[in-house]
């Protein structure tokens, strides 16, 4: 280029580049528009693009004798336009040190000094983080050359490259704030602000074929059972054969004569919606016509408004809460069903940590998390590919029970709190971490149950919502300092304490300055939510792209208060009543066995109650481990449900023990007539097993 003299080809960042042999000239279409001596005297025609060619030179011999303020050469074109300013540069110079060039008018430039600025709203009604519109990359609400926001609306940030990006693609036909949608206003404050709005379409209005798929109608017979003899994909309209669409759907179809619609005005709903319309009832068009009676009165029972989650903050987290919610177990079992049980993710445990076996498995270039996962441990031989639940579970309650004391969480053990692990950060073991939990809970693994309500409300992006206190805190050395500043008598003891705690802050000078003892809330609540939440804005943006695996993370956002008890607080604690609940008893057919049968289930029992009064060398978590691999009650339930069984092998055997398949979630009792002897082999089997597993 004959005015910035680099020979970068990049229109979006300096216009067209214009090679003209005629004139022997090459030159950026924004170099041009922006200098400062010349200006468009010819028609659009002329010379370039209006500008004479005699001019262009003019122009040229004008900047060489001016030199740039900011690499210190020759050929600065572009001067800020303050006649009292005397700052003068290159293009794209200009654009590396800040300065703003506005494509309007005169298309003036302003140096950093004078350029021009917007005006932010009340910082009192401001609460972050914010994130870009456009990327959706967090961003801090403060006004400067590479933030901007929304004149109408005022709650649209933008990162500048973000908006021009945007601008370059929609045009300005179709440029406009992504969160009000007004145009007129908006463009005129990007264009004041130096944003670049080309005069052309859409992008993707220019795309050849951009749409032809929205003009193709499914055409096909999808019912059981096609009766056309011309094949499921023969049409003919106003007659039996013609084929008929799901009215609610679109993407099934049949013959009016497969489906038995008499009257060509009769419409036909798919099985798939006859499901949906069946358990919700939500769905809004009368289809009395077409549906049996029982599905009729599901349809007239009180529809719940659906909600749209267009924000990020609280208000949209209790509109979510208002939707009809089911048990977590309920929709995790739906999310389970995109699991393709013939394709398998093996993981193997051959002397390597749980984690690092993970690890390996999951970043594998062929890894699908609907695949279903096979565990092989040390005496697993390679030949043996039979599917074992059991295996599974074991490794996913060795895996979560790592997870829940691994370093990139702190804190007590039941409200844990991500922690700035710099190593983890580089090795993207936050979004591992997600997205090994997502993959446990539809997997069948037991619930977290160690997240803080912070780290909750987090996942919820939830941030105005959060009551910070310094119980929060997981670092007891920081949590001092922080007490210490609560507790300051004087101004002194509170620069004291801050100063303590400033030592401890990644980023010095963080802390507002204070002068009277009634600003240390403030201190208190500035320090808690840049610890728990600004400087792990990062870690937290990983956590959840990896939680979002499988689409667990939508459902938790859609239903926080059911998913609460699967993330936070204690697991619920194992009792002999609900051990005694959650095992089926599958007696034999046998009526002479019923009654001996009956006589052990009664010693099972009063064993269960025994391990809950410490009576017993085994308890009842080693004895759910032993009978299914798991030490508590899967997220998703088990299935199959856990049963008792019998062992008749060898009657009234005071040698016997229990056996266990834990693939099937089955414990087979033996069959003794003396409740000593079974409650000691039952602690021999069970304390033996666990010490097989601790040795593994």
């Amino acid at each position: 280029c004959v005015f910035c003299k680099l020979p970068d080809n990049c229109p979006d960042k300096y216009g067209e580049k214009i090679v003209s042999k005629t004139h022997s000239l090459t030159l950026h279409y924004f170099c041009l528009l922006m200098s400062s001596g010349v200006y468009q005297r010819g028609e659009e025609d002329e010379g370039i693009y209006g500008f004479l060619v005699e001019d262009v030179r003019k122009e040229m011999e004008r900047s060489s004798k001016l030199r740039c303020g900011v690499c210190k050469k020759n050929g600065a074109s572009v001067g800020c336009s303050v006649k009292a300013c005397s700052k003068k540069v290159h293009f794209p110079c200009g654009q590396q040190k800040g300065f703003l060039f506005q494509f309007t008018g005169l298309f003036p430039s302003f140096c950093l000094a004078h350029r021009p600025t917007q005006t932010a709203a009340d910082s009192s009604r401001l609460s972050g983080p914010f994130s870009c519109s456009v990327c959706l990359d967090l961003l801090e609400p403060v006004l400067s050359y590479s933030v901007l926001k929304c004149p109408c609306c005022n709650s649209s940030w933008f990162h500048r490259d973000c908006v021009q990006n945007q601008a370059h693609s929609a045009g300005m036909f179709f440029f406009r704030c992504t969160i009000c949608n007004n145009k007129d206003k908006f463009q005129q404050e990007m264009l004041r602000m130096g944003i670049h709005i080309p005069e052309k379409d859409a992008s993707w209005e220019l795309e050849e074929n951009a749409y032809s798929e929205l003009l193709q109608v499914y055409q096909h017979c999808d019912v059981k059972k096609c009766c056309c003899r011309r094949g499921r994909g023969f049409s003919q309209p106003d007659s039996k054969w013609e084929i008929v669409l799901c009215q609610y759907c679109g993407s099934s179809g049949t013959h009016r004569s497969c489906s038995s619609l008499r009257g060509l005005a009769e419409e036909w709903v798919c099985p798939e919606c006859r499901i949906i319309l069946n358990e919700t009832g939500s769905l809004s068009r009368n289809i009395h016509s077409m549906c049996p009676p029982s599905v009729t009165k599901e349809t007239n029972k009180p529809r719940v408004k659906r909600h749209h989650p267009s924000s990020r903050f609280s208000p949209v987290v209790l509109k979510r809460q208002s939707l009809p919610a089911r048990s977590s177990a309920v929709m995790l079992r739906e999310l389970a069903a995109q699991v393709i049980q013939f394709e398998h993710t093996r993981v193997f445990i051959r002397g390597s940590s749980v984690f690092d076996a993970a690890l390996l498995a999951v970043r594998k270039r062929n890894f699908s998390p609907r695949h279903a996962v096979t565990v092989f441990f040390n005496k697993i031989r390679k030949e043996q590919v039979s599917v074992n639940h059991g295996n599974r579970r074991k490794f996913l309650r060795l895996l979560v029970h790592y997870l829940q004391n691994c370093a990139m969480f702190e804190g007590f053990p039941h409200a844990r709190n991500l922690t700035l692990d710099s190593q983890a950060l580089s090795e993207d073991l936050y979004f591992e971490a997600g997205r090994l939990i997502a993959l446990s809970l539809v997997h069948g693994g037991p619930p977290p149950a160690c997240f803080s309500r912070v780290l909750y409300h987090c996942l919820l992006d939830d941030f105005p919502g959060i009551q910070l206190c310094v119980e929060d805190l997981g670092d007891v050395l920081f949590a001092g300092h922080v007490t210490r500043i609560k507790e300051a008598q004087s101004v002194d003891e509170l620069q004291v304490g801050m100063c303590a705690a400033v030592e401890m802050l990644p980023a010095p000078g963080y802390l507002r300055p204070v002068s009277r003892l009634c600003d240390k809330e403030l201190v208190v609540q500035d320090l808690l939510n840049f610890y728990l939440i600004t400087r792990l804005q990062m870690p937290l943006q990983r956590f959840r792209e990896g939680l979002k695996t499988l689409g667990v993370l939508d459902q938790i956002q859609k239903f926080p208060e059911v998913f609460s008890p699967v993330f936070c607080g204690r697991p619920e604690k194992l009792t002999a009543e609900k051990m005694g609940d959650l095992f089926t008893v599958h007696y034999s057919s046998d009526e002479n066995r019923v009654t001996v049968e009956m006589t052990v289930v009664e010693f099972w029992r009063q064993y269960l109650q025994d391990c809950e009064d410490g009576n017993c060398a085994s308890s009842l978590e080693m004895i759910l481990i032993f009978a299914t691999s798991a030490d508590t009650v899967p997220a998703i339930g088990f299935t199959p449900e856990p049963c008792v069984e019998f062992i008749h092998e060898q009657p009234q055997s005071q040698g016997m023990y229990p056996e266990a398949n834990p693939s099937f979630n089955c414990i087979l009792l033996p069959v003794v007539s003396c409740y000593d002897v079974f409650r000691r082999n039952m602690d021999y089997a069970i304390c033996q097993d666990n010490c097989n597993q601790f040795a593994e």
